[in-house]
């Protein structure tokens, strides 16, 4: 307590004085002092979701918590610790206590901003919930401090529960008035611009969807995103600041456009994919086109390759006789794909795989892989381009951050080259994208090189050209296969082997998901007919093989919302358009095992 120092100096009569007096008044006064004081952290035990918090990557959970119903959960990447930050209304001069409770390793509770020297404790290792306590004095003029935790780079998932800031409250003043002249701005099939006018007093402001808080923004404008095609949306704003949130805006309400078909509104409802190798043989035998069953609705050509890294100029090579003793002629090549196309078919180029490095570092190469991919499109009377881009193919500049702004110029040039292709053949130009989880999910936890450096640049390096041409986009299929282990949106790792690898790597597909752990750089969620799960046709065509039994759990799980396992989705997708396979070949060399199935499943 703090009258404790002066009583040393006082007379002996003094302290006897007080001692006496101690018996009938201690309890007193010590209600008293605590009565001045207040627990001033918002929402610390974190009941409310985050509210009151600003969390680079975090999120509530039931279990486990300390007490209450829930906590914190927050997750660390290699160039983000999950910083959860609060700021509170202080008075200057004044005592405060920080204490909350922590599970995790390396697990940090702290104030900043304090005025005197800024303070913060730590937990090397807490396999259970531990007490971190520390204290401060703020400054003579200070009246905001920002409390915060935050766990260590890419050490794994810490939670915190129960955080409080105990001393005398400051003046928080009243929340600030409504905002004013909500409008709807730029409407797409999956997202709506809002602007309003400015608040005083305003540090923040929430943003509504359907009466649902969506985000929380600093300036007067943003776009939601993740919505339906076709679908009215009701929104609403309200100002933030020290003292609560205000009353909410006037309600506007906007239509989201249609939803735009990509090339694929002919595409059955659920569609096979399937590599053909057309200008190669390997263990699995060439296939002749005309021999590729009807079960396959979208076939493509393996593969369109550069003559050089960077020339640009892509040359399709069909295999020769020396090869594949049993490859038909051109002529009966392009009767084929003729006969393919009749019957409702796809027929596809498919430029890179693993040996086709393509990085369109020019414009010139960028306009050279214009003009020959069109000639290869053209000779052969194609339906549209697969980019199967492996490798080094892209990869992100250390100073390209933003994947919806990318700087990249063999990234910026790629997207020119097919919008370019897009606009040449118009809408019934089919394109389709098949990049390995590295180039994809990993981008939940990694981002180039990351804001510190030393990260693989390729990581999460499709993003940006998803992201760009997701109304073009005709299917993605992922490659789940050849991967190593991904962090799923429950962050927790998931590794090749089961259905579990393809329900957590196509529910971030289909949910969105922040780029490197940044919750205000969220990757939105593809349509569910844009998407096909990839996934290896036999154990010879590459690792990550699964049973049908497992490849049925996975569309169970994705569609129905049964066979889950562990992993709980974040929503139910019977529209989820269907599979992709490598490859043909394998399949017939496996007895059409996985188109069996599909043809089984589907009906």
């Amino acid at each position: 307590m703090e009258r404790s120092r002066p009583l040393a100096r006082r007379p002996l009569v003094t302290l006897l004085t007080v001692a006496a007096l101690a018996a009938s008044g201690m309890t007193a006064l010590s209600s008293a002092a605590r009565a001045a004081d207040a627990d001033l952290a918002r929402n610390g035990g974190f009941e409310s979701g985050l509210d009151g918090w600003t969390c680079t990557a975090g999120t509530t959970v039931t279990s486990p918590v300390r007490s209450g119903t829930s906590a914190l959960k927050a997750t660390p990447a290699g160039a983000d610790n999950a910083r959860c930050t609060q700021t509170v209304t202080v008075n200057p001069d004044s005592q405060y206590t920080l204490t909350g409770h922590v599970r995790g390793t390396y697990v940090h509770l702290g104030a900043s901003g304090t005025g005197t020297t800024d303070v913060s404790t730590w937990a090397q290792s807490a396999p259970d919930w531990q007490r971190l306590t520390t204290t401060f004095r703020t400054g003579p003029s200070t009246t905001r401090v920002t409390i915060y935790t935050h766990g260590w780079y890419g050490t794994g998932a810490y939670h915190a529960d129960d955080i409080s800031l105990t001393g005398p409250g400051g003046e928080t003043g009243q929340p600030p008035a409504p905002p004013a002249g909500l409008t709807a701005g730029s409407v797409t099939s999956s997202s709506v611009a809002l602007s309003w006018s400015p608040v005083p007093g305003a540090t923040g402001y929430a943003v509504y969807r359907d009466g649902t808080k969506v985000r929380t923004v600093t300036g007067t404008s943003t776009t939601v995103t993740g919505l339906a095609p076709s679908t009215a949306y009701a929104f609403q704003v309200a100002a933030v600041n020290d003292a609560g949130e205000s009353a909410r805006s006037a309600t506007v309400t906007a239509t989201t456009a249609g939803q735009p078909d990509g090339g694929g509104a002919d595409l059955p409802a659920h569609a096979l994919v399937g590599y053909l190798h057309a200008s190669f043989a390997n263990g699995s035998g060439y296939t002749r086109l005309a021999d590729v069953p009807d079960s396959w609705d979208v076939i493509d050509l393996a593969f369109g390759e550069p003559t050089s890294v960077t020339s640009g100029d892509i040359r399709f090579e069909r295999c020769p006789v020396t090869e594949c003793p049993n490859v038909e002629s051109d002529a009966e090549f392009k009767a084929a794909i003729e006969a393919k196309q009749a019957a409702g078919k796809k027929v596809l180029i498919s430029i890179g795989g693993q040996n086709g490095q393509v990085q369109l570092t020019t414009t010139a190469a960028r306009d050279k892989f214009v003009s020959s991919v069109s000639a290869i499109i053209d000779e052969y009377g194609l339906d549209g381009l697969d980019i199967d881009f492996e490798g080094h193919s892209l990869s992100l500049n250390a100073d390209d951050t933003d994947f919806k702004n990318p700087r990249t110029p063999a990234i910026v040039n790629l997207i020119s080259a097919l919008k370019t292709l897009k606009a040449r053949y118009g809408d019934d130009f089919v394109l389709t994208m098949a990049p390995e989880t590295f180039f994809v999910q990993l981008g939940y936890q990694y981002y180039g090189t990351g804001k510190w450096g030393g990260q693989d640049p390729r990581a999460g390096a499709y993003l940006p050209v998803i992201h760009a041409l997701r109304d073009d986009l005709t299917l993605l299929h992922v490659q789940d296969y050849n991967s190593g282990p991904i962090m799923g949106l429950d962050d927790q790792y998931h590794s090749m082997g089961g259905a579990d690898f393809h329900i957590a790597m196509t529910d971030m597909l289909l949910t969105g998901f922040p780029v490197a752990g940044d919750a205000g750089n969220v990757f939105p969620p593809l349509r569910p007919d844009q998407v096909a799960i990839g996934m290896p046709a036999s154990t010879n065509a590459g690792n990550g093989y699964v049973s049908p039994a497992e490849v049925n759990k996975a569309l169970n799980c994705l569609t129905e919302k049964t066979d889950c396992g562990s992993y709980a989705t974040h929503g139910t997708w019977p529209a989820l358009r269907g599979l992709m396979t490598w490859s043909i070949n394998w399949d017939r060399y496996s007895n059409w095992e996985f188109q069996k199935n599909f043809d089984a499943y589907f009906g």
